[in-house]
């Protein structure tokens, strides 16, 4: 024990990125007496998990945003990761402090547009806010165009329809399929008769014209959209849930030569980054052919702090295996659809275990805090 603890504390692990993956490996080194430092460029984490709900619930929000601070103490640090220096080992965050480990976890994830995420350098009294703004958007509007019939389109206008049945929400999607392709066929299906079932109404295999032209998360009565095939229809606002992509700017210029081309780091069975045996990518960046959920982010990085602790020990790397899919949408506080470890399973289990409190309470048990 007494090398072990050596090794440790002559160790210092530093964590870009404080979702779930980051959160979840920061606990893990913190519970094995790791010195760590957690980056973000936010003071709290967002169980995004929760995020679509939380822009359509008033006083919802505060219950999504969990210090880091009251956690995880002088082992976080709130700023913006603008490269790795990878000669020097140091951490580079805007405003020159640099930061330096021995081994290194990036979890940036992934960026999209708000609602369902909040990528930006905030307070989490200010993000609050954010999301208590935009419930009044969806509250004023008698209408809602959702653009983007994925998993977070699915889910959002599934959300809308819930709490406000007498709104009329239309769901655009460029495919004829709901949600993640990796979903078997007939979850999906599932997800579309639910939908249906709520008074949805989907127009599918057509793309918005002009998209980035439009106003969105502000509410204009009677905004004239059309789409591809000639389709119009009148709305009063707009969300669009299309563009997510792997958050990379803090280790592009460091990792040029490891990057898919998407963005995300190409990693090992053990996921180090390749070329690089003490850099590991966890979580939405690693280039990973599996759905980007919190539930795959928190087995990922179980997989790296393992992996750095067997190497300062001299063992044999434990190598990170995808296996079965696993992905349950909320579709609803009352619905939901999904599969586990490729089992489809009933939508009364999915609205028990999930939909219900969307996984809330974990988060909060998991950073120590009491939930408000």
């Amino acid at each position: 024990m007494g090398g072990q603890a050596s090794l440790v504390q002559g160790a210092h692990v530093v964590v870009v990125g404080g979702g779930f993956g980051g959160i979840a490996a920061a606990q893990q080194l913190k519970s094995q007496g790791f010195s760590f430092t957690l980056i973000d460029m936010r003071d709290a984490f967002h169980h995004n998990v929760a995020a679509l709900r939380a822009s359509v619930k008033p006083g919802f929000a505060q219950r999504t945003f969990i210090p880091y601070a009251a956690t995880f103490g002088d082992s976080f640090v709130q700023g913006r990761v603008e490269r790795v220096n990878t000669d020097t080992q140091t951490v580079v965050l805007a405003g020159g402090k640099e930061i330096q480990y021995t081994h290194l976890i990036l979890c940036t994830g992934t960026d999209g547009a708000f609602p369902g995420k909040f990528n930006t350098v905030a307070s989490y009294q200010t993000a609050i806010q954010t999301y208590e703004d935009f419930v009044k958007q969806v509250q004023t509007a008698d209408s809602v165009l959702v653009v983007g019939g994925g998993s977070t389109g699915v889910e959002m206008a599934a959300e809308i329809k819930t709490e406000y049945p007498e709104k009329r929400v239309v769901l655009i999607h460029s495919r004829i399929d709901l949600a993640d392709p990796e979903l078997q066929p007939s979850v999906r299906q599932e997800a579309k008769m639910v939908l249906v079932e709520k008074g949805v109404e989907l127009l599918l295999g057509q793309k918005v014209l002009n998209l980035s032209e439009l106003q969105l998360n502000v509410t204009q009565k009677n905004t004239i959209v059309t789409t591809d095939k000639g389709t119009s229809l009148t709305t009063d606002l707009i969300i669009s849930c299309v563009g997510l992509k792997i958050n990379s700017a803090a280790y592009a210029s460091s990792f040029s030569g490891c990057l898919a081309e998407n963005g995300a780091l190409k990693v090992n069975e053990h996921l180090q980054v390749k070329g690089y045996s003490n850099v590991y990518a966890v979580g939405d960046c690693a280039d990973i052919n599996e759905p980007k959920t919190a539930y795959h982010a928190g087995l990922h990085a179980a997989v790296a702090v393992t992996n750095i602790s067997y190497s300062l020990n001299g063992n044999e790397l434990t190598p990170y295996h995808t296996g079965s899919i696993t992905m349950l949408l909320a579709m609803g506080h009352d619905d939901g659809v999904g599969q586990f470890n490729g089992f489809k399973l009933p939508r009364c289990l999915v609205a028990l275990g999930k939909s219900r409190g969307l996984l809330l309470w974990k988060s909060w048990r998991e950073m120590g805090q009491k939930q408000p």
